[in-house]
């Protein structure tokens, strides 16, 4: 009788406090920029790294690493709009302990989880929509929908209008969608 209960908190336990690492080749977090008001383009990050570590998540973002599959675009995404020599990263955490608490093996859907989101030298909370599943060993954590990311939020105007004049376009559109697909790995000890 004794052994399936303490079987269950040692599980329960095991899935509370356990160490989680971010998988950088499972994972990917991406945004979609329109230009000329109708023309949009996919770029994503290919340098992440991320952990959960007692119910806190804490995830870098190398803006360095930003691909947009034309060589002189990064080079110009990097120098004029996220200015990569003063602003290298961009860094979310969360307090994930009311949630992860809750999680059971399968698919689950978290509503309005709160993340600050540090970004070129400005600090905002964003509410995410969460659907996750949670495997014996992993976590996979992606949005139900596109989170908005508006650039005056984060003081990057100037380095889209700066972009946009270099390429000679119309327009850039001043708010972007970011979407993700994190997978995470449980540690062991």
């Amino acid at each position: 009788m004794f052994k399936p209960l303490l079987l269950s908190l040692s599980l329960l336990s095991t899935q509370a406090f356990a160490a989680w690492q971010l998988d950088n080749d499972a994972s990917q977090l991406s945004f979609t920029s329109i230009k000329k008001n109708s023309i949009a383009e996919n770029h994503h990050f290919e340098q992440l790294a991320a952990q959960i570590d007692d119910n806190q998540l804490s995830m870098v973002i190398e803006l360095a690493s930003i691909e947009s599959l034309i060589p002189i675009r990064n080079e110009r995404m990097q120098k004029m709009l996220f200015n990569v020599a003063q602003f290298p990263k961009a860094v979310i955490e969360a307090d994930l302990a009311p949630y992860l608490g809750s999680l059971k093996l399968g698919h689950q859907v978290l509503k309005s989880v709160p993340v600050t989101l540090n970004l070129h030298g400005q600090k905002q909370q964003l509410m995410l929509d969460l659907a996750v599943v949670q495997t014996a060993r992993q976590l996979i954590v992606s949005p139900t929908k596109a989170v908005l990311v508006n650039a005056a939020d984060y003081k990057l105007e100037q380095g889209i209008e700066a972009l946009r004049k270099i390429a000679g376009l119309d327009s850039i559109a001043q708010s972007v969608p970011v979407t993700f697909n994190l997978v995470f790995n449980q540690q062991d000890f």
